[in-house]
């Protein structure tokens, strides 16, 4: 029975190698086509064109589709067309005319048998609707046979969702295998193999509740927060034969949760933490300024911005007693001199990289070779906070005093609004001039050019620079409201930016009480770092590693070179000086966090210098490297947490009272 437009498909997948032979085309005596002889225009399985294509494997689950070249008659079809199986068996069929009765839809109402040969023929009394002719039409094909296919996995009882990494793993996983057909247990444990970490894996392999369905069982501690694959190879066959087409499954195991060193007192472990990240600025001071090395591979590449807080560190180290007041002293007076006699600068700014033999600029890009007003800042601010601490009854010191003075009255702030305008610039060279033409406007780690700018004895900026180019006459406020986590900010919209933002002005401006009309400032660093910890305990792109203890994003190397990491600017990077250097905001966060380094992590981490720079587990990468911006404020900050020492000396200093009374600031 044939019914008009309607169309059967059945749901199977299998595919078919076929050979068809096409009888005589009705040709006349002398090569002619005879008009009345009708023609077979398309042949389709599915979407497999069989005209086209006749070796193709074919599916067990599609409609065959005949077009025509006439219309049919719909009397002659059902008697004209069989399908037969390998077997000479007739497979029942069911037919639709389509197209104008120019295309026979032909379902059947049981799927083929996969890997077998079936051949469809169409005779010669099939007829147009016209009376015209078929010469008959003959097609031998074999079914597809699908490969075997794992068609479930369970890791400990839970399905990984395999479109995003899969982390927090057992590091003794037990696997559950399902295939979709029988093997054998001795075949599967010859192509199955869990790599990764750098100890082999050992594992066993047992039948599960059917022969098709098998449990993997790790048997000994795979290595923590370590990358694997479970793989099963190709190689791997069916009891029936079917061939497999390889299956690989990526995951991180969880942390190995073990002690890496034995535990000391809290207050201890302080101690060792700023003892060991001092000497990287005692050890790697340049020999012949002193000054600090960019990071410890540089060379002769000394920074200027990294140097101020190592003077602040030199403090550090005095008062704890990890050096000698004469040993510190001497060191200062190395660096002192060098910058006053040494070094190149640029109306009274130095420049980001200096050579620490020679003291001339080190370009940091190649429209970068001149003064760089924020890291000059950074430079300032230690140089204060030094002066404020030498005793000035003593001579030597009493003679850095008046040179840091002098370094310092020396710095020509207002030079850098080029040509007065209510701004300042970071950059000015006298090979490119203001070419950079980078504005330094808030919110960003740079307060501090502002502040001291407005301190400058002897060339200050007015009160407009401030608000008008850092405050963006009130731009810079968070004005939307937004807040994340639960965490609302003065200034900025955007989760606030990387965790330096609230650490390098802040090693001497005491945020504790400082207030002005944009910001309470204090409110302002404890929230960003509570949003850039909650984010990372979020973890939206489940990154491993990220935790309550393990948090943590900001500017540091990373592994495919150096970034301003942040909640918007996420590579899996935690870099530990962002947890660590804001200790006096979020005291119990943050010591939860050096403990986690040091203990947890420390076989890892852990160097002759302090914590390396960062650290990403999901590309199972560390750092091998130690940057002076990064170890400066684990340094200083730890000591303001205890002690608030370097706070106190800054901001004893009037010069930065006036500035920032002049500013109109409150910070009582």
């Amino acid at each position: 029975m044939i019914q008009k437009g309607m169309h059967v498909v059945a749901p199977i997948i299998l595919v078919v190698l076929f050979v068809f032979s096409l009888a005589g085309c009705g040709d006349d005596s002398t090569g002619g086509v005879t008009p009345a002889t009708m023609q077979l225009t398309a042949l389709r399985i599915g979407t497999s064109n069989l005209l086209a294509n006749p070796e193709a494997p074919q599916p067990v689950d599609k409609s065959i589709i005949l077009s025509f070249s006439h219309a049919l008659s719909e009397n002659s079809v059902s008697s004209s067309i069989i399908l037969t199986d390998e077997n000479d068996q007739a497979v029942e069929l069911a037919f639709s005319l389509l197209d104008s009765d120019k295309t026979i839809s032909i379902t059947h109402s049981e799927e083929l048998t996969i890997n077998s040969t079936y051949t469809l023929s169409i005779s010669k009394d099939i007829k147009g609707a016209e009376g015209e002719t078929f010469p008959g039409f003959q097609v031998t094909f074999l079914t597809e046979n699908p490969p075997m296919i794992l068609s479930s996995v369970t890791i400990d009882g839970a399905s990984p969702d395999q479109n995003q990494r899969i982390i927090n793993i057992s590091r003794q996983p037990v696997f559950q295998l399902t295939f979709s057909d029988p093997l054998d247990l001795e075949v599967l444990k010859d192509n199955i193999n869990l790599s990764g970490g750098s100890i082999p894996a050992t594992f066993n392999v047992a039948n599960g509740a059917s022969d098709s369905t098998f449990t993997m069982t790790v048997t000994e501690n795979l290595e923590g927060y370590e990358r694997y694959s479970l793989f099963i190879s190709s190689a791997l066959t069916s009891i029936s034969g079917k061939k497999f087409e390889s299956y690989q499954l990526p995951f991180y195991t969880e942390l190995d949760s073990s002690l890496k060193f034995p535990e000391i007192s809290d207050e201890a472990l302080l101690t060792k933490v700023q003892e060991q990240t001092f000497k990287y600025f005692w050890d790697f001071g340049h020999p012949v300024s002193g000054l600090a090395r960019e990071r410890n591979t540089s060379g002769e590449t000394v920074t200027s911005g990294g140097s101020g807080f190592g003077l602040m560190g030199i403090i550090v180290g005095i008062e704890r007693g990890f050096i000698t007041r004469e040993e510190g002293v001497a060191r200062l007076n190395k660096i002192i001199t060098f910058l006053d006699e040494e070094s190149d600068r640029f109306h009274g700014a130095w420049s980001h990289w200096l050579n620490g033999t020679s003291g001339k600029v080190i370009p940091f890009s190649s429209d970068d070779d001149g003064g760089d007003l924020v890291e000059t800042s950074f430079m300032v601010q230690g140089l204060l906070t030094v002066r404020q601490y030498l005793d000035s009854s003593h001579p030597e010191e009493a003679d850095l005093i008046a040179r840091i003075n002098s370094l310092w009255e020396g710095v020509e702030w207002d030079w850098y609004t080029q040509d007065g305008q209510d701004v300042l610039y970071w950059h000015w060279s006298p090979n490119v001039g203001w070419q950079k033409n980078h504005k330094i406007s808030g919110w960003n780690e740079a307060l501090m050019v502002y502040v001291l700018a407005a301190a400058s004895p002897t060339h200050p900026i007015d009160q407009e620079v401030y608000t008008a180019g850092w405050a963006r006459n009130g731009a810079m406020v968070n004005s939307s409201g937004a807040s994340y986590y639960g965490y609302q900010m003065d200034l900025r919209s955007d989760k606030g930016g990387p965790l330096f933002f609230a650490h390098y002005s802040f090693l001497g401006l005491d945020p504790r009480n400082l207030t002005d009309q944009y910001a309470n400032y204090w409110n302002q660093n404890v929230n960003h770092t509570l949003i850039n910890r909650a984010y990372c305990i979020a973890n939206p792109k489940r990154f491993v590693g990220y935790s309550a203890q393990s948090w943590g994003l900001t500017a540091s190397d990373n592994h495919e070179g150096y970034n301003a990491h942040s909640p918007d600017n996420d590579l899996g990077v935690i870099t530990p000086t962002a947890a660590i250097s804001s200790i006096p905001y979020t005291p119990e966060e943050s010591m939860e966090a050096m403990r986690h380094f040091y203990y947890i992590l420390g076989d890892k981490l852990w160097g002759e210098y302090g914590f390396y720079d960062a650290f990403n587990i999901s590309e199972g990468w560390t750092a091998s490297s130690y940057i002076a911006i990064d170890q400066g404020p684990i340094l200083v900050m730890i000591e303001n947490h205890r002690t608030g020492l370097l706070w106190n000396l800054f901001m004893s200093a009037p010069e930065v009272q006036s500035g920032l009374d002049k500013l109109g600031f409150s910070y009582e």
